[in-house]
Protein backbone atom coordinates (compact mmCIF):
# COMPACT_ATOMS: atom_id res chain seq x y z
CA UNK A 1 0.00 0.00 0.00
CA UNK A 2 1.04 3.52 -0.84
CA UNK A 3 0.13 6.34 1.94
CA UNK A 4 0.40 8.75 -1.04
CA UNK A 5 -2.66 7.58 -2.65
CA UNK A 6 -5.20 7.78 0.98
CA UNK A 7 -6.03 11.08 -0.15
CA UNK A 8 -6.36 10.94 -4.32
CA UNK A 9 -9.51 12.34 -5.88
CA UNK A 10 -12.79 10.05 -5.81
CA UNK A 11 -14.81 12.00 -8.44
CA UNK A 12 -13.59 13.21 -11.71
CA UNK A 13 -15.29 16.44 -13.02
CA UNK A 14 -15.47 16.09 -16.87
CA UNK A 15 -17.78 18.77 -18.78
CA UNK A 16 -20.82 16.83 -18.77
CA UNK A 17 -20.75 13.92 -16.47
CA UNK A 18 -18.61 12.87 -13.05
CA UNK A 19 -16.49 9.67 -12.84
CA UNK A 20 -16.73 8.78 -9.74
CA UNK A 21 -15.97 5.72 -6.96
CA UNK A 22 -18.93 3.90 -6.44
CA UNK A 23 -20.42 3.69 -3.23
CA UNK A 24 -22.19 1.27 -1.38
CA UNK A 25 -26.14 0.28 -2.48
CA UNK A 26 -25.52 1.23 -5.99
CA UNK A 27 -25.20 -1.93 -7.38
CA UNK A 28 -29.11 -1.33 -8.69
CA UNK A 29 -28.44 1.49 -10.47
CA UNK A 30 -25.47 -0.38 -12.20
CA UNK A 31 -27.55 -3.62 -12.50
CA UNK A 32 -30.49 -1.45 -14.25
CA UNK A 33 -27.62 -0.33 -16.73
CA UNK A 34 -26.25 -3.27 -17.64
CA UNK A 35 -29.80 -4.71 -18.33
CA UNK A 36 -30.17 -2.08 -20.31
CA UNK A 37 -26.70 -2.54 -22.62
CA UNK A 38 -26.74 -6.27 -22.25
CA UNK A 39 -26.69 -7.16 -25.83
CA UNK A 40 -24.17 -4.37 -26.56
CA UNK A 41 -21.99 -5.61 -23.38
CA UNK A 42 -22.15 -9.42 -23.63
CA UNK A 43 -19.18 -10.23 -25.81
CA UNK A 44 -16.72 -7.51 -24.71
CA UNK A 45 -17.60 -7.85 -20.79
CA UNK A 46 -18.48 -11.56 -20.25
CA UNK A 47 -16.68 -11.11 -16.69
CA UNK A 48 -18.75 -8.53 -15.77
CA UNK A 49 -21.94 -9.29 -17.06
CA UNK A 50 -21.72 -13.24 -15.57
CA UNK A 51 -20.89 -11.24 -12.17
CA UNK A 52 -23.86 -8.79 -12.60
CA UNK A 53 -26.70 -11.53 -12.86
CA UNK A 54 -28.91 -10.35 -10.87
CA UNK A 55 -29.24 -6.98 -8.00
CA UNK A 56 -27.64 -8.35 -5.07
CA UNK A 57 -24.80 -9.84 -7.47
CA UNK A 58 -24.38 -6.28 -9.21
CA UNK A 59 -24.36 -4.69 -4.94
CA UNK A 60 -21.71 -7.16 -4.29
CA UNK A 61 -19.75 -6.13 -7.26
CA UNK A 62 -20.13 -2.51 -6.68
CA UNK A 63 -18.43 -3.63 -3.24
CA UNK A 64 -15.91 -5.35 -4.18
CA UNK A 65 -14.88 -2.67 -6.75
CA UNK A 66 -15.14 -0.37 -3.60
CA UNK A 67 -12.70 -3.06 -1.65
CA UNK A 68 -10.07 -2.77 -5.16
CA UNK A 69 -9.66 1.03 -4.77
CA UNK A 70 -9.20 0.88 -0.90
CA UNK A 71 -6.61 -1.83 -0.76
CA UNK A 72 -5.09 0.24 -4.69
CA UNK A 73 -6.12 -3.06 -6.57
CA UNK A 74 -8.06 -1.68 -9.27
CA UNK A 75 -9.81 1.69 -9.46
CA UNK A 76 -13.35 1.73 -11.02
CA UNK A 77 -15.31 4.45 -11.85
CA UNK A 78 -19.32 5.23 -12.20
CA UNK A 79 -19.79 7.34 -14.80
CA UNK A 80 -23.13 10.11 -14.01
CA UNK A 81 -24.73 12.30 -15.86
CA UNK A 82 -24.44 15.96 -15.02
CA UNK A 83 -28.16 16.60 -15.84
CA UNK A 84 -29.95 13.43 -15.09
CA UNK A 85 -27.43 12.40 -12.35
CA UNK A 86 -28.28 8.77 -14.07
CA UNK A 87 -25.21 6.41 -13.61
CA UNK A 88 -24.82 5.92 -17.30
CA UNK A 89 -21.70 4.34 -17.89
CA UNK A 90 -18.04 2.64 -16.35
CA UNK A 91 -14.73 3.18 -16.35
CA UNK A 92 -12.13 1.04 -14.87
CA UNK A 93 -7.90 1.08 -14.09
CA UNK A 94 -7.48 -2.44 -13.39
CA UNK A 95 -4.31 -5.49 -13.78
CA UNK A 96 -2.41 -2.78 -12.40
CA UNK A 97 1.47 -3.52 -12.15
CA UNK A 98 2.79 -1.09 -9.18
CA UNK A 99 6.43 -2.01 -10.26
CA UNK A 100 6.60 0.20 -13.36
CA UNK A 101 3.46 1.38 -12.69
CA UNK A 102 0.87 0.63 -15.31
CA UNK A 103 -2.26 -0.58 -16.02
CA UNK A 104 -5.04 -1.61 -18.39
CA UNK A 105 -8.21 0.52 -18.67
CA UNK A 106 -11.76 -0.76 -19.99
CA UNK A 107 -14.97 1.35 -20.54
CA UNK A 108 -18.33 1.57 -21.42
CA UNK A 109 -21.09 3.58 -21.93
CA UNK A 110 -25.16 3.44 -22.13
CA UNK A 111 -26.63 3.16 -25.50
CA UNK A 112 -28.78 6.00 -24.83
CA UNK A 113 -25.60 8.70 -24.74
CA UNK A 114 -23.57 6.90 -27.34
CA UNK A 115 -21.75 9.46 -30.01
CA UNK A 116 -21.96 12.73 -28.08
CA UNK A 117 -18.51 13.04 -27.01
CA UNK A 118 -19.01 11.75 -23.29
CA UNK A 119 -16.97 8.89 -23.03
CA UNK A 120 -14.22 10.55 -24.88
CA UNK A 121 -14.51 13.56 -21.83
CA UNK A 122 -14.93 11.05 -19.31
CA UNK A 123 -11.78 8.50 -20.30
CA UNK A 124 -9.53 11.85 -20.48
CA UNK A 125 -10.33 12.75 -17.10
CA UNK A 126 -9.87 8.84 -15.52
CA UNK A 127 -6.51 9.08 -17.45
CA UNK A 128 -5.20 12.50 -15.72
CA UNK A 129 -6.32 10.90 -12.63
CA UNK A 130 -4.38 8.19 -13.63
CA UNK A 131 -1.15 9.89 -14.70
CA UNK A 132 -1.00 13.15 -11.89
CA UNK A 133 -2.08 11.29 -9.23
CA UNK A 134 -1.70 7.42 -8.91
CA UNK A 135 1.38 8.48 -11.32
CA UNK A 136 1.28 5.25 -13.44
CA UNK A 137 3.70 5.49 -16.67
CA UNK A 138 1.63 3.39 -19.03
CA UNK A 139 -1.82 2.88 -19.58
CA UNK A 140 -3.59 0.22 -21.93
CA UNK A 141 -6.44 -1.04 -24.14
CA UNK A 142 -7.08 -3.81 -25.36
CA UNK A 143 -10.00 -3.68 -27.81
CA UNK A 144 -11.78 -6.55 -29.95
CA UNK A 145 -11.07 -6.55 -33.43
CA UNK A 146 -14.47 -5.57 -34.59
CA UNK A 147 -14.52 -3.10 -31.55
CA UNK A 148 -14.06 -0.02 -34.60
CA UNK A 149 -15.77 2.75 -31.62
CA UNK A 150 -12.89 1.32 -28.97
CA UNK A 151 -10.71 1.93 -31.22
CA UNK A 152 -11.17 5.24 -32.76
CA UNK A 153 -11.97 6.19 -29.17
CA UNK A 154 -8.50 5.05 -28.12
CA UNK A 155 -6.60 6.81 -31.44
CA UNK A 156 -8.07 9.90 -30.89
CA UNK A 157 -7.12 10.18 -26.93
CA UNK A 158 -3.76 9.36 -28.21
CA UNK A 159 -3.10 5.82 -27.74
CA UNK A 160 -1.05 4.15 -29.92
CA UNK A 161 -1.74 0.59 -31.61
CA UNK A 162 1.35 -1.30 -30.50
CA UNK A 163 0.30 -4.76 -32.08
CA UNK A 164 -1.94 -7.38 -32.20
CA UNK A 165 -2.69 -10.04 -29.47
CA UNK A 166 -3.89 -13.73 -31.25
CA UNK A 167 -6.37 -15.78 -29.41
CA UNK A 168 -6.15 -13.75 -27.16
CA UNK A 169 -9.51 -13.23 -25.25
CA UNK A 170 -13.02 -16.22 -25.09
CA UNK A 171 -16.53 -14.82 -25.87
CA UNK A 172 -19.45 -15.94 -23.91
CA UNK A 173 -20.26 -18.53 -27.00
CA UNK A 174 -16.62 -19.94 -26.93
CA UNK A 175 -15.38 -18.27 -29.53
CA UNK A 176 -11.02 -16.99 -29.08
CA UNK A 177 -11.12 -13.82 -31.30
CA UNK A 178 -7.85 -12.07 -31.71
CA UNK A 179 -7.44 -8.58 -30.28
CA UNK A 180 -5.56 -5.01 -30.57
CA UNK A 181 -3.22 -3.72 -28.00
CA UNK A 182 -2.93 0.16 -27.40
CA UNK A 183 -0.98 2.32 -25.15
CA UNK A 184 -0.55 5.68 -24.01
CA UNK A 185 2.86 6.46 -22.13
CA UNK A 186 2.84 9.13 -19.63
CA UNK A 187 5.38 11.47 -21.80
CA UNK A 188 2.66 11.16 -24.38
CA UNK A 189 0.20 12.32 -22.46
CA UNK A 190 1.83 15.09 -20.52
CA UNK A 191 3.20 16.21 -23.74
CA UNK A 192 7.25 15.83 -22.57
Amino acid sequence: MQARLFNIDTALVAPRTVARRFREHEGEALYDLIQDNQSRLESHFPKTMEAIRDKEGAEFFVRKKLAGWLLQQEYAFGVWDNKSAALIGMIRLFNIDWRVPKAELNYFLDKEYTGKGLMGESVKVALRFAFHQLEMEKIAIRTAMDNTPSQRLARKLGFRREGDLRADFKKPSGEVIDVMLFGLTRGEFLGV
